[in-house]
């Protein structure tokens, strides 16, 4: 269950989009990945994340937010603050892997898309 409501307080159990966020705590995927292929993965996951079926007007907010997750995963940290705060994103983990926006929809973003894996190969 996500976080809705404009107001949050401290105290609610919920976490806000104040949260400041941090890079992913370094991680392993289950097989080396060249460069060229952790990109097709993260290209393969951004195209297809934002697609809703449903009215134009929830699509369009939808890709809104979807289009501020990955400019905020390909930012630096201070950028990527700030992205998320303006676009009203609710951090629920601090390395954005978990997220809820304004209206309570769960945002979840794989670790492939925020970091690399320590076994990333060059490109031969």
């Amino acid at each position: 269950m996500g976080c809705t409501g404009s107001s949050r307080s401290k105290g609610d159990g919920c976490s806000e989009s104040s949260k400041k966020i941090r890079k992913p705590k370094p991680w392993k995927h289950s097989q080396p990945l060249t460069r060229t292929q952790l990109r097709q993965m993260r290209d393969e996951f951004w195209d297809t994340a934002p697609h809703y079926g449903g009215q134009k007007a929830v699509e369009a907010y939808l890709k809104e937010i979807w289009d501020a997750l990955r400019a905020a995963a390909e930012a630096d940290l201070i950028l990527g603050q700030a992205i998320v705060d303006s676009a009203g994103v609710i951090v629920q983990s601090t390395d954005l892997t978990t997220c809820y926006d304004e209206r309570g929809a769960k945002y979840e973003l794989p670790k492939y898309v925020l970091s690399e894996p320590t076994n990333l190969i060059r490109d031969s």
